[in-house]
């Protein structure tokens, strides 16, 4: 968006959906706007549509723009200098050389936790591949001629396979394009940037990566939680949620983990909580162990909750909190350092 307007509190209508929409929607829940797509579900990119799904954008084909404080019926030009194209054989944009994919991590939703390497990288790109966790808003740096590639994961939902997102960022780059993988928090921590460097690299693909900030440790720092204390803790141990203790998929020592001591941070736990929780107590944590919840971290809609271990899954369910989430366990979730 730019700097000079301010939609803080205005209905605004988005008439059409192109490839920077998403970068301008996101641009516009951040500074504050309600938002409505005049668009059909099935019409609208993953990332799009999961933040229909989590209630932070209205979808509407039949809206009526005269309802509306701003509609924006076109996309205004966000390249920050214009392309040239050397012509010849290759790929897209006349290269002729195997280009470079870069590993981006993204951080969380605000743009203002992205590196300036990160901005850098996303000005230079010919393909953006992105989550839906990325901060999109951020796209409004890339030129106009980018191509964007959608391959969010919605929970439960739309996804596109991983093995596929490999072979985009392996053709894309051997057709001489440079290639961007932007993803929420740090590719290295459960964002499987270690398989897709491997993917390339197979190919003789040059890889960059450019570490973001984990939501493991934002999310929290965020809530005024300091994930570490020194007078309550000195350590924390960073786990994924996204199967269950005792599933046959999980390699997790549960019971380890209860008695380490440290702080435990879960990531993608929000639908196994309440069997994290009751494994945890069994294993000796106490059920009154302070406990927290961070959802949408970094975003204008964050919401956090705290209650005893033994009560967090229900809490936040009562509260409608969902993913994107992060969960804190120790007596550190007690504290709100910046209250």
């Amino acid at each position: 968006m730019s700097p000079e307007l301010s939609f803080a509190g205005l209905s605004v209508l988005v008439a059409r959906v192109v490839p920077h929409t998403v970068a301008t929607v996101h641009a516009l829940l951040r500074d504050g706007a309600r938002v409505t797509v005049a668009a059909d579900i099935d019409d609208l990119p993953t990332s799009l549509r999961d933040l229909v799904e989590r209630g932070l954008v209205t979808i509407d084909a039949d809206a009526d723009p005269e309802t509306f404080d701003v509609v924006l019926r076109a996309e205004v030009s966000t390249s920050p200098s214009p392309r040239v194209e050397s012509g010849g054989p290759g790929g897209a944009g006349g290269h002729s050389s195997v280009g470079t994919v870069t590993l981006l991590g993204g951080g969380l939703g605000d743009p203002g936790l992205l590196t300036v390497a990160g901005i850098e990288a996303i000005r230079a790109a010919d393909v953006i591949v992105h989550d839906r966790l990325a901060p999109l808003s951020a796209l409004r740096h890339a030129r106009d001629d980018v191509r964007v590639v959608d391959v969010g994961k919605i929970p439960r939902g739309d996804f596109t396979p991983q093995e596929r997102i490999n072979e985009l960022l392996v053709e894309h780059a051997l057709a001489g394009r440079n290639v961007l993988r932007l993803k929420g928090g740090d590719n290295f921590v459960f964002g499987r940037g270690g398989e897709e460097a491997e993917a390339c690299t197979a190919h003789g693909i040059p890889v960059v990566v450019l570490p973001g900030i984990s939501s493991s440790i934002a999310a929290p720092a965020l809530a005024g939680i300091p994930v570490t204390h020194r007078a309550l803790v000195q350590g924390f141990t960073v786990v994924s949620g996204h199967v269950p203790p005792g599933d046959p998929r999980s390699t997790l020592d549960w019971g380890a983990i209860s008695r380490s001591g440290t702080t435990i941070v879960v990531l993608m736990g929000v639908a196994t909580l309440g069997a994290i929780a009751e494994t945890l107590v069994a294993e000796g944590r106490s059920p009154l162990t302070p406990a927290a919840m961070v959802a949408d971290a970094g975003l204008a809609s964050m919401r956090t909750v705290r209650a005893p271990l033994a009560e967090i899954d229900a809490t936040a369910r009562r509260e409608g909190l969902g993913a994107p989430a992060v969960v804190v366990i120790g007596d550190v979730a007690a504290l709100d350092v910046l209250r």
